[in-house]
């Protein structure tokens, strides 16, 4: 494969003005695709907070000051919502995010190139600097990564780095598009496409956010009032828009659930809970979380996930399982975490037939068939030079 040229861009233009940003959408409505980033601030903020928005396409190289006053970002949210021009992104769970809580909807249609190059074989999560050197023979600037993006005016230099993350995904997107139809695999990356325009996928149930603290007990009780004290943060940082962290810390929330405070002076007890907040009104809030979690009745408190799940699998079947993973991987060149999780292989392992992606869609014949055959005994796993192969009954 010849190695691919470098490609010469417009210069970008700083878009400031509602008109300005209008007639740009208009431009883009008529093309086949539009390339699109955002830069964002969430350090203090619950809620991501838009700053630029990047636009690239066939002429246009655009970068939207979201935060210039006066600015209507309604022509942005037009071009979004139009089904007749692919939006494509690098990583887009974040930017989609922020796009949801703008407008209300996902950006439609909608294409991820880190996605598309799991598929491709690039590897798990493949960083945008990579993929525009491998791609586009292209090299992307680190230097403002780390910049507040608040903070005006932008510089030169800022807008620069902005562009160069929607100008060299336009090669990326044609040539991994081109790769994978020549494949047959443009399907493979529709099915994952659906998952990123699922508004759910963006919006965390507050009510299971207490499994991601991952509470090492099965204390029913201890794990109804981590539930509703998660619950209650989740809530809560949103309403007012702070990070949750930055409410109560995890270690924080653990201890409670773990105590149970029953009044402001047990609460101002709990490490990383200081006494003002203990007295105050968000004080009260938690204490009445944990109240009303203490109340329940016995069948309506959580189990520990092992309970759940019944009893833990085999180590041995979930390093075989693991196995043809990666020979599964490696012999179609896709990436492995793109076919299974970890958590998708523990079930796998434990449960006859768990409702897990890999036992769905194209990963069903690249993966999820032979992993059943595997642990009903119909295939074996050998060794044949130095490759795992599949030994069938």
């Amino acid at each position: 494969m010849p190695r691919p040229s470098r490609d010469v861009f417009a210069p970008p233009v700083l878009v400031t003005e509602t008109a300005a940003l209008a007639a740009l959408c208009e431009r883009l409505c008529a093309e086949p695709y539009v390339t699109v980033d955002t830069e964002f601030m969430r350090e203090r903020t619950y809620w991501p907070e838009l700053c630029v928005v990047q636009l690239g396409g066939v002429a246009d190289v655009a970068v939207v000051d979201a935060l210039a006053p006066g600015l209507d970002l309604a022509p942005l949210g037009r071009l979004l919502a139009d089904a007749r021009v692919v939006k494509v992104f690098h990583a887009a769970r974040q930017d989609v995010e922020i796009f949801l809580q703008l407008f209300g909807a996902v950006p439609v249609p909608l294409f991820d190139t880190q996605v598309a190059a799991m598929v491709a074989g690039f590897g798990d999560q493949v960083g945008y600097d990579s993929l525009v050197a491998g791609l586009a023979g292209g090299q992307i600037d680190k230097a403002h990564r780390f910049s507040d993006w608040s903070a005006r005016p932008l510089s030169p230099a800022q807008v620069a780095y902005a562009a160069a993350d929607v100008t060299h995904l336009r090669t990326v997107y044609e040539r991994l598009t081109a790769r994978l139809e020549g494949e047959g695999r443009l399907a493979w990356v529709g099915e994952e496409m659906a998952v990123l325009a699922e508004p759910a996928t963006y919006r965390p149930d507050p009510e299971t956010m207490w499994e991601r603290l991952r509470p090492r007990t099965s204390n029913r009780r201890m794990l109804g009032a981590l539930r509703a004290i998660a619950a209650w943060r989740e809530r809560e940082a949103q309403r007012i828009n702070i990070p949750r962290q930055r409410l109560v810390r995890d270690e924080s929330l653990l201890e409670i659930a773990a105590t149970m405070p029953d009044s402001p002076e047990a609460l101002g007890r709990i490490r990383g809970v200081t006494r003002g907040f203990a007295e105050g009104a968000t004080g009260q809030m938690l204490l009445a979380a944990i109240a009303q979690s203490a109340a329940l009745p016995e069948d309506a408190l959580p189990e520990a996930r092992a309970a759940r799940e019944g009893a833990r699998p085999s180590p041995a079947l979930v390093a075989l399982l693991k196995v043809l993973l990666a020979e599964k991987a490696e012999s179609h060149d896709v990436a492995p975490k793109l076919l299974a999780s970890s958590d998708d292989i523990d079930r796998l392992a434990s449960e006859d037939a768990p409702d897990v992606p890999a036992l769905h869609g194209w990963r069903f014949g690249v993966f999820g068939e032979d992993a059943l055959a595997l642990k009903q005994g119909q295939i074996a796993l050998g060794v044949a030079g130095k490759r795992i192969k599949l030994i069938r009954s």
